[in-house]
C-alpha cells in the first residue's frame, strides 16, 4: 500500500529528528518505564514493518495492530467487542469524568447522539470568529516579546489554544481562569496522569494510593469547573435570549433525538471538561510541531504565509494534516477485548489488550513512501488518496473524534494567522524530540525567533 506523494513545494527533503527505537523488544520493567516517560520507545525498530505484533505482559497477551484491514476490524467491524482499557479509565476519568471520551455502552450512545448537532459544519462555522479573533490577539501579544529576543512559542500556543477553547465554549476569554486551569492540567500530567505499575496490576475495582490521590484531585477539579460555569452564567446579560452563542449554549439545548433527554448538570460538566482539555491540549501540540517543522522548511513556511490572505487554505491545511501524521497528538489507542476474536490467524481472548498506535501507523514502512519525511503534498487536492485506516489522527469508527472538523479548522486558521504575521526560525540548534505520555509532547519547550512580516 505504497503512497506515491506528488512533489513538494521546492523545499529540500526534511526528516525531523526522533528518538532511535530500541533494537529489541524491551523487557517488562523497561517497557513500563518507557510508558511513563516516552511511550514511542515501547516499540522496537521491527514494529515499523510488522502488521501485527504480540507480547505477554502480566499474564495477558498484548497485540499491536498496524495493518489497515485489522485496524478497521477492531475499530469498526467488531468495535462492540473492544472497550476502553482499565488503565485508560484510571488515567482519564479523574479529569474527564464520564464524558464522551471514556464513557461506554448506553451512556456513550446517548452522549454521542446528543452532542452530534453541536459539531455539524454549520455549527463549526459559527465558531470561526472566535478562532480568528483569538489568533489575531495572540499574534499581536507576541510582537513585544519577539522584538526582545527568543520566544517560548509553546507557552504562547498553549495560551492561544486555551483562549480559543474558552471563547468557543463560553463566549468569553480565559483571562480569569486560564492560569488556574493550566496549573490543574500540569499538576495532573506531572504525576497522576502517568501510568504506574500498580495501574496495570491492580484491578480497577480496587483503589490504589494513586487512585486516592486522583480522587482528591477530582474533587478540587470539579469544584473549579462548577465555578467557571457559574461565573460564565452570571456574566450573561440576557441580550441574546434563545440564540446559541457558544458550545455551552448548544450543549444545554441539545436533546437526544431518540429519547428527548438532555444533559444533567454533571453530564454537562464532564462534556465541558472533555472539550476544553482534550481540545486545547491537542491543538497546542499540533501547532507547536507545525511551527517547528516550518522553521526547518523555510520555503514551505513561505507558501503558508502567501496563502494566509486567502479564504481557502488548502496548503496550510495540508501542513496541519502532515504534521498530525508525523506527530499524532493521540499517539496510541488502547482497547480491551470483551470476547474472543481472531486477528490475522492469532486468537484474541477476553481480557487481552489490542493497541493501535497512530505513531506506528503513520510512520509504517509498508504503508507510506518516505514515511519519516515532512511532505505536506501528500494531503493536497489531487494527491493519491490516503488509505483510510493507515491515517488516524482522530481515531476511526463509531468513536472517531466528534470534534475532528472543528479541530482541523481551528489549527489551520490559527497556524495561518501566526505564520502570516511572523517569519518563524529556531533560536538554537537543539533538536526537538517527541516525548509521548498522554499526548505527543516536545521533550522541551524550544526557543524561536519571530520576525514581523511586512
Amino acid at each position: 500500500m505504497d503512497m506515491q506523494a506528488p512533489p513538494g513545494h521546492g523545499s529540500a527533503r526534511l526528516v525531523p529528528p526522533v528518538p532511535a527505537p530500541p533494537e529489541q523488544e524491551l523487557p517488562t520493567l523497561r517497557f513500563i518505564a518507557a510508558m511513563r516517560v516516552n511511550g514511542i520507545l515501547c516499540w522496537p525498530a521491527s514494529a515499523y514493518d510488522a502488521p501485527l505484533r504480540r507480547r505477554r505482559l502480566f499474564g495477558r497477551t498484548r497485540f499491536t495492530v498496524s495493518d489497515p484491514d485489522l485496524v478497521r476490524h477492531v475499530l469498526v467491524d467488531n468495535a462492540a467487542n473492544y472497550a476502553r482499557t482499565p488503565i485508560t479509565i484510571r488515567l482519564l476519568r479523574p479529569m474527564l469524568g464520564d464524558g464522551l471520551l471514556i464513557s461506554e455502552g448506553t451512556a456513550w450512545r446517548h452522549q454521542r447522539r446528543t452532542l452530534a448537532p453541536a459539531f455539524t459544519p454549520r455549527a463549526v462555522e459559527t465558531l470561526v470568529p472566535h478562532i480568528l479573533s483569538a489568533s489575531d490577539e495572540a499574534a499581536a501579544a507576541l510582537e513585544g516579546p519577539a522584538a526582545r529576543g527568543p520566544v517560548d512559542l509553546f507557552a504562547a500556543l498553549q495560551r492561544l489554544a486555551l483562549e480559543i477553547a474558552g471563547r468557543t465554549m463560553f463566549s468569553v476569554g480565559m483571562a480569569r481562569h486560564g492560569d488556574r486551569l493550566r496549573s490543574f492540567l500540569e499538576a495532573y500530567a506531572a504525576r497522576l496522569g502517568r501510568p504506574h505499575l500498580t495501574d496495570l496490576l491492580v484491578p480497577l475495582r480496587f483503589a490504589t494510593p494513586l487512585d486516592r490521590a486522583r480522587a482528591r484531585f477530582r474533587r478540587d477539579w470539579v469544584a473549579f469547573l462548577d465555578q467557571v460555569i457559574a461565573d460564565r452564567d452570571q456574566g450573561q446579560d440576557g441580550r441574546h435570549q434563545g440564540e446559541a452563542r457558544d458550545l455551552l449554549d448548544l450543549l444545554r439545548a441539545a436533546r437526544d433525538p431518540e429519547t428527548g433527554r438532555g444533559f444533567s448538570h454533571e453530564e454537562l460538566r464532564d462534556q465541558v471538561a472533555t472539550m476544553i482539555l482534550a481540545g486545547h491540549e491537542t491543538t497546542a501540540v499540533t501547532l507547536l510541531w507545525a511551527c517547528t517543522l516550518l522553521a526547518l522548511a523555510p520555503e514551505t513556511q513561505a507558501a503558508v504565509a502567501a496563502e494566509s490572505g486567502h479564504v481557502e487554505k488548502p496548503f496550510t491545511r495540508a501542513v496541519i494534516e502532515e504534521t498530525m501524521r508525523l506527530y499524532p497528538p493521540a499517539f496510541v489507542l488502547a482497547r480491551r477485548a470483551l470476547g474472543s476474536d481472531r486477528l490475522a490467524g492469532e486468537t484474541v481472548r477476553p481480557g487481552d489488550s489490542v493497541t493501535i498506535s497512530p505513531w506506528l501507523l503513520h510512520r509504517h514502512r509498508g504503508l507510506w513512501r518516505d514515511p519519516d519525511a515532512f511532505d505536506p503534498a501528500r494531503f493536497l487536492p489531487g494527491a493519491p488518496p490516503v488509505p483510510r485506516f493507515a491515517y488516524l489522527p482522530f481515531g476511526a469508527g463509531p468513536r472517531v473524534c466528534i470534534g475532528a472538523a472543528f479541530a482541523l479548522t481551528e489549527a489551520t486558521l490559527a497556524l495561518s494567522r501566526i505564520v502570516g504575521h511572523f517569519r518563524i526560525e529556531r533560536a538554537d540548534a537543539r533538536p526537538v524530540l517527541p516525548a509521548a505520555v498522554v499526548t505527543t509532547q516536545p521533550d522541551h519547550a524550544p526557543a524561536f525567533r519571530l520576525t514581523r512580516r511586512m
